[in-house]
């Protein structure tokens, strides 16, 4: 009989907050305030800051930047390329699906374990933050 259980993994609080603290540092060292958010396997968000200085619209789109790279773990950045396929492109009518750079998948091990998107920035420095961040706190090589 085949198991009729799946198991998942997911970001700890802890790595989430170190992943955020992390997102933080290399947004500043880029010169640019942000909104940054983490959620788990399930696009839930389990990490969020949001800095003084920036537009409250930077709120949903990080969430929806990282709700969108852990939706399929794939980079936002990736998204804007796959909208040109016919096949793909209803799915841009999709309210949270984000196409834009600065959400990229947390992996661990092969697994995915959530998402993060950087709000703040162009799309380029956005992206750019979160995968530092992701480094240093060892979700990519």
């Amino acid at each position: 009989m085949t198991s009729q259980i799946i198991s998942t993994t997911t970001i700890t609080h802890e790595a989430a907050q170190a992943l955020l603290a992390e997102a933080h540092r290399a947004c500043a060292a880029r010169g640019f305030a942000a909104a940054i958010a983490i959620t788990d396997a399930g696009g839930h968000l389990r990490a969020f800051e949001r800095a003084d200085t920036v537009p409250f619209l930077t709120v949903d789109v990080a969430i929806n930047k990282a709700w969108t790279a852990a939706s399929f773990g794939m980079a936002t950045d990736q998204w804007n390329q796959y909208m040109a396929e016919p096949t793909v492109a209803p799915l841009a009518h999709h309210p949270r699906l984000t196409a834009i750079g600065g959400g990229i998948p947390l992996l661990h091990e092969g697994r995915l374990v959530g998402g993060i998107g950087v709000s703040g920035g162009t799309p380029v420095q956005d992206h750019e933050a979160a995968e530092e961040a992701l480094r240093k706190a060892g979700f990519l090589p």
